[in-house]
């Protein structure tokens, strides 16, 4: 009796020695990525005013959400992609889709450059190589360590980001950090930046490129009004400057306000909060992607298989453009989820004021 005690303690104290070692190591090498500013030498044309462009934004779910993949964070029971196949595909697919729109510009998030839930796929590359004569720019939107959860099959570790590509001329990068939540949900909704291009105007002016994905997985949702506040204020400072802005990407916000009552549908989550009256400032404006007689949803809740009818879906992902922007259309495009639990969203707009 007194031997099997003894081990049981022994084996006791190694699990309490491993799990401690584990959240030292989760702590020790947790760590929030620089802003970076970069001059970059371009051979593309400049952007004309006058001229409509179509931009397109989409959320690409690390290359995962096949409209079959449920996600842990979401109430599913997948933490990672099925297989390296399975990314390939979904992106591959993805790739696909955007090359039919032929947009001028494309800003994507949720791209993996090296991940465990990816099966390593350098999804950005993928997507750049794909793309010939875009120009483009990724910004690593975190770097985390190796997540032990599910235990069973950890989430693991994740290099992942934001990449936005032009066929215009792009001369200056940047990457800016954004607030996040301070307590433990760091380490499951990971760091968060926006990015910024600017591509010159014959005029001295410059067209600039917001690249945004705002936290989900926070307590209470106001982090990602927070990073909101942020990334409007920087557009405003652009505007003002005399620049044309136009900003877009993943909000994890419920951009149509009332979501449910759109799509017909149920559901309460920290991250579908409509944008509070007042957020977004004279001088900027948020675009509507709905079409009131066939709405379309750009996101769903990936708690499960996709099933129309009953899955929840709502609008996170739109585009905020500045005044001296004109939109001739915004729109939703119906990939009824099958290679991402987003849909993408597709953007005619005019540089005018010259």
């Amino acid at each position: 009796m007194k031997r099997f005690l003894k081990i049981v303690g022994i084996l006791l104290l190694a699990l309490i020695v491993a799990v401690g070692g584990y959240v030292a190591y989760v702590f020790i090498d947790y760590h929030r990525l620089p802003d970076m500013d970069a001059e970059v030498e371009t051979a593309g044309e400049p952007v004309r005013a006058g001229e409509v462009y179509t931009i397109a934004s989409w959320n690409l779910g690390f290359g995962a959400y096949s409209d079959d993949f449920g996600f842990f964070m979401d109430g599913g029971t997948e933490s990672r992609a099925y297989s390296r196949e399975a990314v390939l595909a979904n992106i591959g697919h993805a790739v696909e889709v955007l090359k039919g729109i032929g947009p001028d510009f494309m800003i994507l998030q949720e791209l993996d450059i090296d991940a465990t839930r990816s099966h390593h796929v350098n999804e950005a590359e993928l997507v750049t190589d794909a793309m010939a004569g875009y120009e483009s720019y990724f910004a690593q939107n975190y770097d985390s360590p190796y997540l032990f959860y599910p235990v069973l099959k950890p989430h693991g570790a994740s290099r992942s980001g934001l990449l936005t590509l032009a066929d215009k001329g792009i001369a200056r990068t940047a990457r800016r950090t954004l607030p996040i939540e301070t307590g433990f949900t760091r380490f499951l909704d990971l760091d968060r930046c926006y990015s910024k291009v600017w591509m010159p105007l014959e005029s001295g002016k410059d067209l600039v490129l917001f690249n945004l994905h705002l936290s989900a997985y926070t307590s209470d949702g106001t982090i990602a009004q927070d990073q909101l506040e942020l990334l409007v204020k920087d557009m405003l400072a652009e505007y003002e400057a005399g620049n044309y802005v136009v900003g877009g990407g993943d909000f994890n916000k419920d951009l149509l306000g009332n979501s449910a009552e759109v799509f017909g549908v149920a559901g309460e989550f920290t991250w579908n909060q409509p944008i509070p009256e007042g957020t977004i400032p004279e001088g900027l404006t948020l675009v509507s992607s709905l079409d009131a007689d066939d709405p379309v949803p750009s996101s769903r809740v990936a708690d499960g298989p996709y099933v129309e009818g009953q899955t929840f879906v709502c609008t996170l992902d739109g585009f905020i453009v500045s005044d001296n922007v004109r939109v001739e259309s915004c729109e939703v495009i119906d990939e009824a989820f099958r290679c991402s639990d987003h849909n993408p969203v597709v953007m005619r707009f005019e540089l005018v004021g010259e």
